[in-house]
């Protein structure tokens, strides 16, 4: 996702975000295709559609507040805040599922939170619509971690992505429209990566919530943080503040002792 990412913001300078947007998603059902050719379109039946679409309505909206955040704000801060999601889940889980954690199972979210709020910059000197943006794909990449979780309970995972690819393809052709241009040639390769390796991303992390527990995949995608921050450094030559610092220690901090406080729901 952080190699990704860095294509997609070198493309977007070129090419509208709504428009890279829809031609993944597009690419991503394609790709698709011949396992529902093979398979038969009885491999969509399912007694879960108002989940699914709820799961492809999250994922969109991650996505697109993401590359619009990278587009505004420094690659590290995006990621960051889209990397809060942890954070928010139980907040998801609290109100969705009514699941209400022990008092302590809070402190780490509280100290995640505070983070959060670093990361905005509390004194407004470098608050940006850019900023709300991101921690946006935060609250739907945490909406999308609980109901792939639930789903993947009784679906298999090609049915999930291809509801989740085809949906969010359609939330995306009104936007794409609205911001139609005509794309460079050179940017045509870079589109084709980018859809390849979201399929990719996809299919990893469906599989991952499939067979391993929150506390172990929560720890591991901080690395993405890393390597993200890394990339904003050598090719835009983006450095943390010291906000951002603070503010990625005590998230990173508070996700991680989130998801292991919260383990036996993991």
């Amino acid at each position: 996702m952080s190699l990704t990412a860095a294509v997609i913001k070198y493309t977007s300078e070129f090419v509208s975000v709504e428009l890279i947007v829809l031609v993944q998603y597009l690419i991503c059902v394609a790709v698709m295709l011949p396992w529902l050719a093979a398979k038969g379109l009885k491999q969509l039946k399912t007694e879960r559609p108002l989940l699914h679409l709820l799961r492809g309505t999250a994922g969109w909206l991650c996505f697109y507040s993401y590359y619009l955040a990278l587009n505004e704000i420094p690659m590290v801060e995006a990621s960051l805040l889209r990397n809060s999601a942890p954070l928010v889940v139980p907040v998801v889980v609290l109100i969705w599922l009514k699941y209400r954690m022990p008092w302590r199972n809070w402190l780490p979210v509280l100290l995640g939170f505070i983070g959060i709020a670093l990361v905005l910059k509390p004194d407004g000197s470098s608050l940006s619509l850019g900023h709300l943006i991101a921690f946006t794909s935060a609250i739907a990449l945490a909406a999308s971690i609980v109901t792939t979780r639930v789903l993947t309970k009784t679906e298999p995972t090609n049915r999930i992505l291809f509801y989740y690819f085809s949906i969010s393809a359609l939330l995306s052709v009104p936007l794409a429209i609205t911001q139609w241009q005509s794309v460079p040639l050179f940017t045509l390769p870079l589109m084709l990566i980018i859809g390849l390796s979201i399929w990719v991303i996809m299919w990893l992390y469906t599989q991952a919530y499939k067979y391993a527990k929150a506390t172990v995949i929560a720890p591991l995608s901080y690395f993405g943080v890393l390597f993200t921050g890394l990339l904003g450094w050598y090719f835009w030559q983006q450095v943390p503040d010291t906000f951002a610092i603070a503010g990625a220690i005590l998230i990173i901090s508070g996700g991680i002792g989130s998801v292991y406080l919260g383990k036996e729901k993991g």
